[in-house]
Formats: structure tokens, sequence, C-alpha cells
């Protein structure tokens, strides 16, 4: 068992443990819990590991046994006060006699927001909440964004070179990133719920999205793609009958083109904000809602320039993995990352980072918006 030299640590202890359950958990949030005692040695400790299954509190308490009697309680978001798939988490708190519960962050929930701590707080137990807050807001932000806006958490992912470019003049890009960075997207492919492209994209590059290996998770795939010009010979349309795919067109797209896809076992949507004589593209606003209505949590935009600008100008990105790889492609016309409108000034600092790795000879830059922390 541990011993922890002070709070902070037990608390960021639990942090490390939620972090176990990213993948398999959502629409959950991942959540870690520790029981200590008076000297702030590990009586026992869980965290949540799959979704369905017990809250990390319950696992601890499991874990304790008789020892959590007097004990306190270290979690990274606000114990559970109602009935789910799961019983009441402050139930089992109170029954194992727990003296002190210590919370990074209050459950965002409005069907829970604080309750769990006044039901705690009524019983006798002592509550203390705020405990690196910030990184536990950085950590539940997927699930934060999804019950407060019923919207996906949005991850922007792409490869570009020292000057900023992601494919030459004539559209190559493959490849920009080495192997080892493009292990790391596969494995960041694994922990999603859905993978979002734009036509532009599968034209050019005839990518598959799936995660090599799977991980946790298999994403859906989407295109969105105004007119369906998705083909049919594509690697998507191909794989559809073990992964599935969805086409995001608009009411102008051809219905002959439309009822093609859907025999391949393509799932087709329309942009109902779209009219059957309105031409403009998907909008982004209306497909993120979709997938939230669809329970979606966590969504990777992998590109192109054009889409991830639309995302951008929507601020709709609330977290970028970039790669940048030690090469110059050069020229005006050559693509960039970020298309749509931009901004008119340079902003003030909107995301913050999350972590800076070297891969071999490309360099990771992982960020997260400050408004997706603040939520």
């Amino acid at each position: 068992m541990l011993s922890f030299p002070h709070h902070e640590a037990v608390m960021q202890y639990a942090l490390d443990l939620a972090c176990q359950g990213v993948g398999t958990v959502e629409p959950n949030p991942p959540v870690g819990a520790v029981i200590v005692d008076d000297e702030l040695n590990e009586i026992a400790s869980g965290f949540h590991s799959r979704f369905g299954g017990p809250h990390a509190e319950v696992v601890a308490l499991a874990n304790a046994g008789d020892r959590a009697r007097g004990g306190t309680m270290f979690v990274t978001l606000e114990p559970c006060c109602h009935h789910g798939k799961t019983g009441p988490c402050t139930d089992a708190i109170l029954a194992a006699r727990i003296k002190k519960v210590v919370v990074a962050r209050i459950d965002p929930a409005t069907h829970a927001a604080g309750q769990g701590m006044a039901r705690l707080r009524e019983a006798g137990v002592e509550v203390e909440t705020g405990l690196l807050e910030r990184a536990a807001r950085k950590l539940t932000a997927p699930f934060a964004k999804g019950v407060m806006l019923g919207q996906p958490y949005v991850h922007a992912k792409w490869a570009m070179s020292l000057d900023g470019k992601i494919a030459t003049s004539t559209g190559h890009s493959q490849w920009i990133s080495n192997e080892t960075s493009r292990a790391k997207v596969h494995e960041l492919r694994g922990r999603m719920d859905a993978i979002m492209v734009g036509i532009g994209t599968v034209l050019a590059d005839d990518p598959l999205l799936t995660a090599r290996p799977p991980g946790p998770r298999t994403a859906v795939r989407i295109v969105v793609d105004s007119h369906a010009r998705l083909p049919l010979t594509s690697q998507l349309v191909q794989s559809a009958a073990t992964v599935p795919v969805i086409v995001a067109c608009t009411p102008a797209a051809p219905a002959e083109q439309v009822e093609l896809l859907r025999s391949a076992g393509i799932e087709v949507i329309s942009d109902s904000t779209r009219g059957e004589t309105d031409h403009s593209r998907v909008s982004l606003k209306w497909l993120i809602d979709e997938l939230g209505r669809r329970q979606t949590t966590n969504l990777l935009i992998e590109g192109g320039g054009e889409l991830l600008g639309a995302a951008f100008d929507a601020q709709l990105i609330d977290e970028c993995h970039v790669f940048i790889a030690p090469k110059i492609i050069g020229g005006a016309d050559a693509k960039t990352p970020i298309g749509g409108a931009g901004m008119l000034s340079v902003p003030d600092a909107s995301f913050e980072p999350l972590a800076v790795e070297h891969l071999a000879d490309d360099i990771y830059i992982h960020t997260q918006s400050i408004a997706a922390v603040l939520r």
C-alpha cells in the first residue's frame, strides 16, 4: 500500500487511476477514488473501468472492506446520489462509515450538481471540494460537454510540415508524419466514438479511418459530403459491413446516389436545416447536435483543412492533436490545416498544452481549449 506526503498527492493518484477508464466508460466520466487513513496511508483504491460497471467509489469500498470505517475518501468527481445503472455511491459511502470525502470536481450534470455533496453533509460526513479541480475538469471535459451542451467533445488532428503545410499544392500528403506518429493516431482513434473527414480527404487519400490495432472503442466513420459523392469503390464503403459509415449530405444530393450508398450499407443522413434547392454545405452545428443525440462522447475530426476550418470558425474544437514533421513543403498554394474565415487578429491564448512529446523525429503537441476546461 502507498503512503502519501500530502492531500494533493492522494488526489493526483486518484486522477491517475481515473485515466485508466478513458475509452471504456463513455458516455460516463472517468473517475478514480482512494481511501486513506489519518496518516494518508492507502487503505484501498479503485476506478470506474467500464460503462455500466461499478463506480470508482464502490470499487474502492469493496477493496477496503471493514477497513474503510473512519477513513477519508478522495474522489475525482462528486459521488452520485441517484439510481442509474448502479445504486447511489453516497449510500455506499454512508454505509461504510467513511468520515470525510474530498472531491475534486462537482458533477456538472443537472440531475446531480452538488446533490451528492449535500446528501453526505446532511448525514454528518465532512466534505471538501475543489482539490486539483482544474486537473479533474480537464479529464472530465468530454462528459461535461455532453451533459451541459448535448454535444460530442471535438478533437482535431492533423500532421504538418515545419512550414505549416498538410499537403503539397498537388494534394500529395503521404506521408508527412512518421510511423511513430501514425501509431499514436491509431491509439487515439481507438478511444473515439466517431471519426469525421470531408469528402475532399476521401477523394484524395481513400482512407480507411480505423484503429490498427483495434482500441477499446470502434468509431463510426463519418463523411461530410454535401452531394453524396462518396465512391462505392472506396475503402470506407467496402468495409462498411464491419465498421459503420455515415454520410452527412444535404437535401440537394442526387436521390439516385443516396440510394446507391444506402444499398451498399451506408447510413445517409440529410441536413434538416437545408432545403432541397439549397446547395450550401452541411451545417456542422446540425451534425454535431445530431451526434450528441446519438450519445457520441468523443469525436475526432481528421480533416481536411476546409472541414477543420469550418469547425474552428464555429468554435467547436475542444482539443488539438498536432504532429509536426521536420520537413518543409513550401508553396503558396500548398494546403494548410485550418481553412475557413479564421481570426481577424491574433487571439489571446485560447488553448493550453496538455503534452508535448518527441515521437522519433516528429513533435506531438496536444492542447485543450480553455473554454472546455472552464465549462
